[in-house]
């Protein structure tokens, strides 16, 4: 690491002690430092930063106790191993995020480390987000900000290096990825269930204007009904819903499965019997919610194993997982 005029300096985000072992973190990552060689010294590092002395030992401290380096009399603080640096890009946070993120970090050695970010939806931010990232990551995974368009701010990062992750409906040949499928799969779902579908005679679909999910499955979801023979209905407005004898219910969002049981509970109605539910994207909650939600959802689970064999291994992946049925008295 070369000494410069300027004195650099950390933001306020997090501690000093954690900004260095980071910043020295990806200078190993980046090859700055490779195995075996020395790292600068205290005195250097502490006058480099302007942090003090105690400030670099805590962060040498943090960086020994990840796996990275050691020290040895008369060496000093030395690289024992290379740091793989990895930006996890999700869109936001859910339950089933989370136990993709847990599987994903779980398969990882310590010398992996992750940064997990969420880009809530803003293409402002998730630009920036990528943008600024270019160059600091051994690796990419990323939710795309759209299911039917790419982000052609991803063309800054090699395509050997990012997956992308969920959305996909997009020319993507030379990336890979790991999504699923909001289309045929769906109604493939939907078809599994249609001998428990009719006991009832109408499908209502929850899809709110701001719903951050693919248009299309509206599409797929009104060709089933039509194909089957159900009375259809796609009811944007979630917050006045009124749950009605004889309807199921397709929510997408948690909260919406909430909203229903707790209206068919107002109304005097049992959901598995007057009405039916189902739900897309499990969680555990919805094992013991009203006896259990049936739902249709891919394993997240396998998302992160997936995700992290692409890391370790560096072996190209395109796949889309399935959408599976989970069955339960909701239906």
């Amino acid at each position: 690491m070369r000494r410069t005029d300027k004195k650099k300096t950390f933001g306020q985000q997090s501690s000093k002690v954690t900004q260095l072992a980071d910043t020295l973190s990806q200078a190993i990552s980046m090859k700055k430092f490779r195995e075996g060689d020395s790292l600068p010294s205290i005195n250097q590092l502490s006058a480099e930063y302007g942090v003090s002395r105690d400030t670099v030992f805590k962060a040498f401290l943090d960086l020994r106790e990840r796996g990275l380096i050691d020290s040895t009399p008369g060496k000093g603080y030395y690289v024992t191993s290379q740091v793989t640096n990895v930006l996890l890009l999700l869109d936001q946070y859910t339950p089933f995020k989370e136990a993709l993120y847990n599987s994903f970090v779980k398969h990882l050695p310590i010398n992996y480390k992750v940064d997990l970010l969420f880009h809530q939806y803003n293409e402002r931010l998730f630009n920036t987000i990528i943008r600024e990232s270019v160059g600091k990551y051994n690796k990419y995974i990323v939710m795309n900000f759209d299911n039917e368009k790419f982000s052609m701010v991803l063309n800054k990062i090699h395509p050997t290096k990012l997956l992308l992750l969920d959305f996909g409906k997009f020319e993507k040949e030379k990336y890979s990825y790991i999504c699923q499928d909001f289309d045929e799969a769906f109604y493939q779902a939907l078809l599994m269930l249609k001998e428990r579908l009719r006991h009832y005679p109408q499908l209502v679909l929850l899809f709110s204007k701001n719903l951050k999910h693919p248009q299309s499955s509206k599409e797929y979801f009104t060709r089933f009904c039509e194909e089957q023979g159900f009375l259809c209905e796609i009811q944007e407005d979630i917050e006045n819903l009124t749950v009605r004898k004889g309807v199921v219910y397709i929510a997408i969002k948690q909260q919406d499965v909430v909203k229903v049981v707790k209206q068919g509970r107002l109304e005097g109605l049992k959901c598995g019997k007057d009405f039916g539910l189902l739900a897309y994207n499990d969680i555990p909650s919805y094992e013991v919610i009203d006896e259990g939600i049936t739902s249709l959802s891919i394993d997240w689970e396998m998302m992160g194993n997936e995700a992290a064999n692409f890391v370790l291994n560096n072996v190209p992946i395109q796949k889309y997982l399935p959408t599976e049925v989970r069955l339960r008295k909701s239906l």
